[in-house]
């Protein structure tokens, strides 16, 4: 058997991959579920992108990069959220904020990282497959990595793959949902700005 000419790109530091994280028929209840959600658009410099998100926890405005309290989490997310937080190394309320993400064939997400008051993120992907790429660096000494991320499978973004590292998701050619579970940094600093808000709306 021939060797390969040389070695694949290796994943980015902090980045875990656990396929087959949920069994078809969790999948089938999940994706039930969420096409009973009522999901929004997605507005970024003035332009409505393909994907369309549901948030629980917090609600991140991707326009003006703002956080506010969000609706609690529905209690059909709490297994979930429970096996997430042991993959992630993490206790579940930690895992405070969820988005749930809906792509129609040819909806992408370009080259980022994810927004600053989040920490670890924990995503679970449904219904179809999609490639996550990363990229770090520029010029000739950018790396580049990418990693087929498979329906029913989970992935991790902490240390230098959540830090370092941009992440993308070229455009689905099906029907693809989302789960993300992510962290606050600095949690008791955004609810104490949130209540001084609400305090001087008062």
């Amino acid at each position: 058997m021939p060797l390969p000419l040389f070695d694949p790109p290796a994943l980015p530091e902090g980045f875990l991959y656990r396929p087959d994280f949920v069994d078809a028929g969790e999948e089938e209840d999940l994706v039930g579920l969420i096409r009973g959600l009522s999901f929004q658009e997605v507005r970024m410099h003035g332009v409505v992108a393909r994907r369309r998100i549901v948030q629980f926890g917090w609600r991140y405005h991707f326009d003006r990069r703002g956080l506010d309290g969000g609706e609690p989490l529905p209690r059909w997310l709490d297994p979930l959220q429970d096996r997430a937080a042991v993959l992630a190394g993490l206790m579940p309320k930690q895992l405070s904020e969820v988005l749930v993400t809906e792509y129609t064939p040819g909806a992408t997400i370009g080259w980022h990282r994810d927004a600053p008051p989040f920490g670890v993120v924990v995503g679970v992907s449904l219904h179809a497959a999609c490639r996550m790429r990363f990229r770090r660096g520029d010029g000739a000494t950018q790396e580049r990595a990418e990693c087929q991320l498979d329906p029913r499978s989970a992935y991790v973004l902490q240390g230098p793959a959540r830090s370092e590292w941009q992440h993308s998701i070229p455009a689905v050619t099906r029907l693809r949902y989302s789960i993300t579970f992510r962290t606050l940094k600095s949690p008791r600093a955004v609810a104490q700005r949130l209540q001084a808000h609400s305090s001087g709306d008062q």
